[in-house]
């Protein structure tokens, strides 16, 4: 079984910067890929960033060229650098894994999540 726990989250100033990480634990062979994704009150839960094992990186619209997605494979975690928040981008973020366990079985795992909130 895989573990995620993400932390970094908090109460920040619109324009403010925050830092997201979040640590995979557990019998891990491999991570394919990690993502992010955020829930807001009254909103379905959308797809922030994601990152390959190859580093290849994927993000929203509504982020792209403030957020930065990264990982650090040795340590199995994953990291997402917000800038320049807005109070848009308030809400839960929760991580994601996929990735295959010692024993060759694939997972897909979800964090708890970390509450982000930006004032105006």
């Amino acid at each position: 079984q895989v573990q995620l726990v993400e932390s970094g989250g908090g109460l920040v100033q619109a324009g403010g910067s925050l830092r997201l990480s979040c640590a995979a634990s557990g019998s891990i062979l491999s991570i394919n890929a990690m993502g992010w994704y955020r829930q807001a009150p009254g909103r379905q839960r959308e797809l922030v960033a994601t990152i390959t094992s190859g580093r290849g990186t994927r993000y929203a619209d509504s982020v792209k060229g403030r957020f930065t997605i990264s990982r650090d494979n040795a340590k199995n975690t994953g990291f997402l650098q917000m800038n320049s928040l807005r109070p848009e981008d308030t809400g839960t973020y929760v991580c994601n894994t996929i990735g295959r366990t010692r024993v060759l079985v694939p997972f897909n795992s979800w964090g708890q999540g970390t509450q982000v909130t930006v004032s105006s």
